[in-house]
């Protein structure tokens, strides 16, 4: 900070990591193998799908699309996590920051408006299957991934606009792990409800696409249960099942970070929320996209028999 009438920050400190002191690597290696695994895994299943032509259909363009966002989603504060581990300052700079800001919440929106895209997709191809060719078109499933990450970035614009523009002239500690919203903005000063407002819209926003696949799926549901044979439900059921599971996944860890009912939950509590909403929920994402799915792990057996065919000598 410059010294002064009034200090200017120049970089915040997290304080929500542990005072670990020399047990830091405890915590940095399982984190770093976590990281690993969710990049790895996304970049599978993203080639996997784009090599498989037995994966060119809508459902798994949209999978291959959100793993493709989710290892930017995980890059944008682990890597950051990891480093501040092993720092004896935890520190991030204010572009830093803001920067960290806006990418991390604009993949959160994209990843949220594609899995709504996932699941109005399931809902034509299980409610209406006679028309699901004509009605899901590779220019419409294109439009929808480009749209969902046009407009997940786009929304969040003009709120970090605005506080990019923020003085911040007080204390400079940062009550979380990395650069989220309300913490930073609790460090302004000067007056930010405008831009809470916009943080109010955000949580109704949530809401309403959380609200919008919950009824895609009931109504899903209740359409499979009509199936008279077991091994249609059978079968029904498995085109949605990871969608099923990696919903209340995602929307959950968002909501208790996000729509809480009280701002003073307990630090190691907020910590807790912090590593399941960035690192834990990325982690389980993968494992039930490519573990229980037969078709994604056929084509990831695959893509490493082709990279075999491909490393040996003359190949």
């Amino acid at each position: 900070m410059e010294s002064g009438n009034q200090s200017t920050v120049t970089e915040f400190i997290f304080t929500g990591f542990p005072q670990l002191q020399d047990g830091s690597l405890l915590y940095f290696f399982p984190l770093l193998f976590i990281y690993t695994f969710i990049i790895i895994d996304n970049l599978l299943i993203f080639s996997a799908v784009r090599l498989d032509t037995h994966l060119h259909n809508p459902m798994y363009n949209f999978i291959s699309i959100f793993s493709f966002l989710e290892i930017w989603y995980t890059t944008a504060t682990i890597p950051k996590m990891l480093s501040n581990l092993i720092s004896e300052k935890k520190a991030i700079s204010m572009t830093g920051c803001i920067l960290q800001m806006y990418f991390f919440h604009s993949l959160e929106n994209s990843e949220g408006i594609l899995l709504t895209t996932m699941a109005i997709d399931r809902y034509v191809a299980i409610c209406n299957p006679l028309r699901y060719q004509m009605i899901m078109t590779p220019r419409l499933c294109a439009q929808l991934s480009a749209g969902s990450c046009l407009f997940g970035f786009l929304i969040l614009l003009p709120e970090i606009v605005m506080i990019s523009t923020l003085p911040f002239c007080g204390p400079n500690q940062i009550h979380q792990i990395f650069c989220d919203l309300v913490p930073v903005l609790s460090l302004a000063c000067t007056d930010t409800s405008m831009i809470l407002i916009e943080d109010v819209i955000h949580a109704v926003t949530i809401i309403i696409t959380f609200l919008i696949i919950a009824l895609s799926y009931v109504r899903i549901v209740t359409v499979i249960l009509r199936i008279p044979s077991s091994e249609g439900r059978q079968k029904a059921f498995s085109t949605c099942a990871g969608h099923l599971m990696v919903f209340p996944i995602f929307f959950g860890s968002v909501s208790l970070m996000y729509l809480r009912f009280s701002d003073t939950y307990p630090p190691v509590l907020d910590t807790a929320i912090a590593l399941m909403f960035t690192v834990l929920a990325p982690f389980f994402n993968p494992i039930i996209y490519s573990l229980r799915n037969k078709d994604m792990n056929n084509a990831i057996k695959k893509l490493f028999c082709l990279q075999k065919v491909l490393n040996k000598p003359g190949g």
